[in-house]
């Protein structure tokens, strides 16, 4: 067990390491933040002390290693929009993005397995019919228009529940069911394909021929034994929740990373976006490190493998 955990946090590791110079890059490709900063009446002297100031104008591999030597110690910098640490500005945000995945994640699952279940024990039943084609439905509609739709017809039509902001339970129903709904929909076929091939197997079949009903079989024998991607998939959607809101809380005018690192990207700040995804991939990286531990205890052999 320990060497197997041992594995995987190197691996972890490995995988932020690569997060991070990716990310550096891709922003210094994005364009010079002095241009978007400095007013306009700035002159190329002051350009080039601002840039001096900030250090872009050292060489790529010395800015990174600068990067990399304060993320380590936790600090990426002071945002330059702001003038306060980036870290502490993520921070602030992320209360509201983890509530926000979680209500997601929660309404995901509330769905998603029963339906699933369901789906697979009524198997060519109409109850199947509707499950599948809702799931379908809820994997094809893009978030941004569902977002806008919604509003539409509860806030704007019905005027039921808030459009924007962050307060209240009412707040948190339309952006969790906008983020929700495609979870809902993958987590639904996935627990219904991975129930209907354990239903299929030997001592299902001989567990029903002694005579136990029907609810043990599923809940017990069944679920357990499909549970291994149900639990990889939740994992992934977990992460996926957390990094990929960034849309539903612009939409929403939701206070979460996802906006804050949207205004940053416009900005060009540096440090905000950096530790932005920094936090999040180590988020998804850990979500994805609990998951790995889960497999052993519900399957032993992978402790092997």
């Amino acid at each position: 067990m320990r060497t197997f955990l041992t594995r995987r946090l190197l691996q972890s590791l490995v995988v932020l390491l690569g997060i991070s110079f990716v990310v550096f890059f891709i922003l210094h490709l994005t364009g010079d933040p002095a241009s978007v900063l400095l007013p306009p009446e700035a002159t190329a002297q002051d350009i080039r002390e601002f840039r001096e100031r900030m250090g872009f104008n050292d060489p790529f591999y010395v800015q990174y290693a600068r990067f990399l030597r304060g993320a380590l110690q936790g600090n990426f910098g002071d945002s330059i929009r702001h003038g306060e640490p980036a870290f502490g500005l993520v921070v602030e945000r992320m209360p509201a993005t983890f509530q926000l995945a979680g209500a997601a994640l929660l309404l995901a699952l509330c769905l998603a397995i029963p339906a699933g279940i369901v789906s697979a024990v009524r198997r060519n039943t109409l109850i199947d019919y509707v499950s599948t084609v809702v799931a379908l439905l809820g994997q094809s509609m893009p978030t941004f228009w569902l977002g806008i739709m919604l509003i539409l017809l509860f806030s704007v039509q019905l005027n039921l529940l808030p459009s924007s902001g962050r307060g209240e339970w009412r707040h948190l129903v339309l952006p969790a069911v906008t983020l929700g709904l495609f979870t809902t929909a993958r987590i639904t076929r996935l627990t219904r394909s991975g129930m209907l091939e354990v239903l299929s197997q030997d001592y299902i079949r001989t567990a029903r021929a002694k005579g136990v009903s029907d609810p043990p079989v599923v809940w017990k024998h069944a679920l357990k034994n499909a549970a291994i991607p149900i639990v990889t998939i939740v994992g992934i959607e977990l992460g996926t929740l957390l990094g990929g809101s960034v849309i539903t809380e612009t939409i929403f005018a939701w206070p979460g990373v996802g906006r804050l690192s949207v205004q940053a990207i416009y900005n060009r700040d540096y440090p905000v976006v950096q530790a932005a995804v920094f936090l999040l991939a180590s988020t998804f990286v850990l979500v994805n490190l609990v998951v790995d531990v889960l497999y052993t205890y519900l399957d032993p052999r992978i402790r092997l493998s």
